[in-house]
């Protein structure tokens, strides 16, 4: 049983992490984006919070540092940035799964949107601090926007196609602690 569940584990933390891998290389691909177009959601933000919510247990904080650096790196962000403010983000997420478990869907769609929002303005207010050029917040905000839209998407295939869903009450883990 023990073993069960901790190869369940390892194998939603490897699915993650293809995920992620996939979701980078399509952000690379020149795909005939042009100035003006609307910006598309941040896919990654989306899963990576989503599933803190589900299953915080499987989503550790090295293995979402790990992936993040790795996308900062390969689309040339500053190292690290995005990676604290998306991990900040998450423990947040983390340490209200409680609070979250007895919440509706709504209520997690609109903490989860005030989250993004507050990360892309931590974001924005780093870059400024530093004097680094950035796109204009309109577009910033036609970002967080199209991420907002998509997380319900990502909530829906995570729970029913992959059978990802939040911990009951009660629950407990493979150490027998309470999730």
């Amino acid at each position: 049983m023990m073993r069960r569940v901790r190869t369940r584990r390892w194998v939603w933390r490897l699915a993650y992490v293809l995920i992620a891998l996939i979701v980078t290389l399509a952000m690379m691909l020149p795909l005939g984006a042009q100035a003006g177009d609307w910006p598309g959601p941040d896919l990654l933000l989306c899963i990576t919070l989503a599933w803190t919510v589900r299953r915080p247990n499987m989503m550790v904080a090295p293995l979402i540092a790990a992936v993040l650096l790795a996308e900062d790196v390969l689309l040339m962000r500053p190292p690290g940035l995005w990676t604290a403010i998306v991990l900040l983000g998450s423990e947040v997420l983390r340490s209200r799964v409680a609070l979250a478990r007895e919440l509706n869907f709504l209520t997690e769609w609109l903490a989860v949107s005030a989250l993004m929002v507050g990360m892309e303005l931590a974001y924005r207010f780093v870059f400024a601090m530093v004097f680094l050029p950035q796109v204009a917040l309109g577009y910033a905000m036609l970002k967080v926007t199209a991420s907002i839209l998509c997380y319900p998407v990502v909530v829906l295939v995570s729970t029913w196609m992959l059978g990802l869903h939040k911990p009951a009450t009660g629950e407990i883990d493979a150490y027998g602690r309470r999730m």
